[in-house]
Formats: structure tokens, C-alpha cells, sequence
């Protein structure tokens, strides 16, 4: 059974005092925190990435229309088409990796609006292309974009939300992110390959233009000594009426324990890298699923098979249902909690959403810039690998092949769950935090 995250004894055990709770006749008084201005702020950052579920899902219907072209410089191969299909992936790598540096010098919310810059770009370069040199520039770039919102938007949200909400809005990451996918392979059956790039400079520009007026994270800005800016951002996410003294009290007390960088010796202690070992090995392990390879490629998959409805309908159906099962997630989680949804349920509701969740609130708060950082290097890296690889083990040896391998992985995933990962529902980001610190097995269970 697990235990609690708070009300534990012991010196090791760092809570935070019962008295800076607001009773319920102050709460009643003063008002309790409004999450819509939660809501509009988390919107405006998972634009970032309805972009990149539109981007990695781009070669879907062009790799096909590409092969058949009649234009010799933009005609591919099998191994150029692999390419195109897998630098997105190399790029995503280096946005994870330049994310562990930005995060925390630019903060999370300029980090994500200067995701624009590559976004755009790498569209434009696609839409424009005249050779096989701008179509994989144009891949690289959007990767870049997508791997820097990967690793900076799951902070943000959950710095800026409620552990009432949290769970919910933490799965908006990955429903944008599933809808831009959705939203690619339909307009694919309506617009040729050039316009859905342009197409896909849209939702960028409003992300810009959105967080422009959306406060960073409180978390942030307290840890560079910002406090009056970052009271004004916590009074303004919680509502003019909320009461937010304990709450900033709470956040204040954390970033102030935690206002040293973190030495390597640092590192070595439990409560830093078993977090972020158990981060990693979600994203590693989410990655061998075969989910990015499967996007990439999901109509000449289908194209393989002797499926009845077209490839490209077949594409669609699958991006609905996808989003339908993550949509179904964000509604549950609050109240099933993470972990049963790990073991219960298909990658859409569990592995899919959940371990961006579980990574941006296990993450401690002085490693979190960073390790989230290198939490999506090593997940895009390990994506590049797979799709990579996928069209020329497929060609070889069959389709079946790699997806035995993908059903081997989620068996193994199970008993990760099982072994590994916390339940956080419910829970502050510094109540999970104060839980590690425990140095107690009684979390992995």
C-alpha cells in the first residue's frame, strides 16, 4: 500500500508548516484560486506543440507523393526517404539538448517563444523546396523547435497549475500535440505537400503572439531572486480574489533550500538522481514503443498492408482515435491517478501523455531546466535510432519483425511501472519533492 506523501516523521522529512494553510473560513472569505486564467496561459504555450505533433507527422503524406515525383531533385529513394523521415528526430535531439542550457537562462516561457524562430523557418524552407537539401534543413529545424517545447512547455504547465489540475492539464501537451498530428493527415487529404507546410506557420504565430501577455512560471522567477514578479505572476494566474500566501510561502520556502546550483557531489544524492533516473528511463523506454517510427512512416505502413480504406483514410481514423483516448486520459487522471493508467490502458492514454507528466513533476526543482533536458536528448536519440532504422529492417525482414520487438518493450514497461514509477496525484510539486528527499524505498511502490 502506499504511503503518504505527507504526514511522515523524521528530521529527513521537510513538509511544510500546517499553519501557513489558509482555514476554510479565510478561503471562503478571501476566494479560492480561478484556474481560467491557468487555462488560457497552459493554451498558449501547447500551441508549441500542436506544431510539433504537426511537424513529426509531416512525412506521412509527402514521403509517398515525393517518391512518385516527377521533379528529379526532389524525387527520393528508400534511403532518402529515411532520412527525411529520421532527421526530425536528430534535430529534436539538439532542441532537448540546448533546452538544458535555456530553460533555466532564459526561463520556460521565452524559451518556448524562441522555439518560433527555428519553427518557422524550417517551414518555409519545406514549402520552398528545390532539393533534397532544404526539404531535410527544413526537417532539422522543426525538430529543433519540437525538441525545445518537449523539453520546456511539461515544465511550464506544471509550474503554473493547481495539483487539483494538474493531471488534466498536464495531458495538453500531448493532446495538442496529438490534435497537430490529426489535424496534418487531414489537411494532407485536402492540400499538396508544399501547402501544408505553410499551413503549419499558422498555429506558431499565435503561440507568439499569445504568450506574449502570459506570465512565466513564479517557480522561475523566484529562483532569480525576481520575488515582486513573481508574486504579480502567481496573483495572476490565481485570480485577483485568491489567496495566495501559502501557496508562494510554500514555493518561496523550496527555491530558497534549492538556491545553490547543483555540484556533481549533489548529483550523487538519492533524492536528485533517482528522479531523474526513473525520468530517463520513461522517456528511453516510451521511445522503444516504436510510437515515433509508427507516426513517421504511418501511411507507407499502411500502404503494406491489405487494408480496405486508403492509406491516407486510414491515417486520419488513426489520428482521431488517438486523440479521443488522450482526451479520455486528461479527464481521468486527476482521478484514476498516473500509474493506473500506466498499467490499464493503450500509449495514447498512458505512455503517451503521462510520461511528460510524470517528468516535468518528479524532476527536482534545481536539476528540473536541466534534466528535462536531458530527458528529451536522450528520447530523440533514441527516436532517430528507431526510425532510422525502421524502412530498412521493414525491407529486409518484414513489418512483423519490428513490431515484435514493440510488443517485447511494452511487456517490459509494465513491470517498470510496477517496480519504478510513483503515483504523484494529488500532490504539490514540492510535497513530491519532499518525498524523495526521504531517501525511503516505499515511493517505488
Amino acid at each position: 500500500m502506499q504511503e503518504p506523501l505527507l504526514g511522515a516523521e523524521g528530521p529527513d522529512y521537510d513538509t511544510f508548516p500546517e499553519r501557513l494553510s489558509p482555514s476554510p473560513a479565510e478561503r471562503t472569505r478571501v476566494g479560492a484560486p480561478q484556474n481560467r486564467r491557468v487555462f488560457l496561459a497552459t493554451f498558449a504555450a501547447v500551441l508549441g506543440n500542436f506544431s510539433f505533433g504537426y511537424a513529426l507527422v509531416y512525412t506521412s503524406p509527402v514521403i509517398p507523393a515525393l517518391e512518385h515525383s516527377l521533379d528529379p531533385n526532389l524525387s527520393l529513394t528508400k534511403t532518402q526517404a529515411s532520412w527525411f523521415g529520421s532527421v526530425f528526430t536528430l534535430g529534436a535531439a539538439a532542441g532537448g539538448l540546448s533546452a538544458m542550457v535555456l530553460n533555466d537562462l532564459l526561463g520556460r516561457k521565452l524559451s518556448i517563444m524562441f522555439s518560433a524562430v527555428p519553427s518557422a523557418a524550417g517551414y518555409a524552407l519545406m514549402a520552398g523546396a528545390r532539393g533534397l537539401w532544404m526539404l531535410l534543413l527544413g526537417r532539422t529545424l522543426t525538430g529543433f523547435a519540437g525538441g525545445l517545447t518537449a523539453a520546456c512547455i511539461p515544465v511550464y504547465v506544471s509550474e503554473i497549475a493547481l495539483p487539483g489540475v494538474r493531471g488534466a492539464l498536464g495531458a495538453t501537451p500531448q493532446l495538442m500535440a496529438v490534435f497537430g498530428s490529426l489535424s496534418l493527415y487531414a489537411l494532407g487529404l485536402l492540400l499538396p505537400w508544399r501547402w501544408l507546410a505553410v499551413a503549419g506557420e499558422g498555429p506558431v504565430v499565435i503561440m507568439i503572439l499569445l504568450l506574449t501577455f502570459m506570465p512565466n512560471s513564479p517557480r522561475f522567477l523566484l529562483s532569480r531572486g525576481r520575488d515582486k514578479e513573481a508574486l504579480q505572476a502567481l496573483a495572476w494566474l490565481r485570480g485577483a480574489n485568491a489567496d495566495i500566501r501559502w501557496e508562494f510561502q510554500q514555493i518561496q520556502d523550496n527555491v530558497q533550500r534549492q538556491s545553490s546550483r547543483m555540484s556533481w557531489a549533489e548529483a550523487r544524492d538519492p533524492h536528485i538522481y533517482r528522479p531523474i533516473t526513473i525520468a530517463l528511463l520513461m522517456r528511453f523506454l516510451q521511445q522503444l514503443t516504436g510510437i515515433t517510427p509508427i507516426l513517421v512512416y504511418l501511411q507507407p505502413i499502411f500502404n503494406s498492408t491489405a487494408v480496405l480504406l486508403l492509406p491516407e483514410d486510414d491515417a486520419a481514423i488513426v489520428g482521431a482515435v488517438r486523440l479521443l483516448s488522450v482526451l479520455i486520459a486528461a479527464v481521468t487522471m486527476d482521478r484514476a491517478g498516473r500509474k493506473v493508467l500506466l498499467f490499464v490502458s493503450g500509449y495514447a492514454m498512458g505512455w503517451g501523455p503521462i510520461t511528460w507528466l510524470l517528468m516535468s513533476e518528479i524532476l527536482p526543482l534545481r536539476a528540473r531546466g536541466m534534466a528535462s533536458g536531458l530527458c528529451v536528448l536522450v528520447s530523440w536519440l533514441t527516436a532517430f535510432a528507431l526510425t532510422k532504422s525502421f524502412l530498412l529492417v521493414v525491407n529486409a525482414f518484414g513489418l512483423q519483425v519490428p513490431f515484435f520487438f514493440f510488443a517485447a518493450i511494452c511487456l517490459v514497461n509494465l513491470v517498470f511501472t510496477g517496480c519504478c514509477v510513483p503515483e504523484t496525484k494529488g500532490r504539490s510539486l514540492e510535497q513530491i519533492e519532499s518525498f524523495f528527499r526521504t531517501g525511503r524505498r516505499a515511493f517505488l511502490h
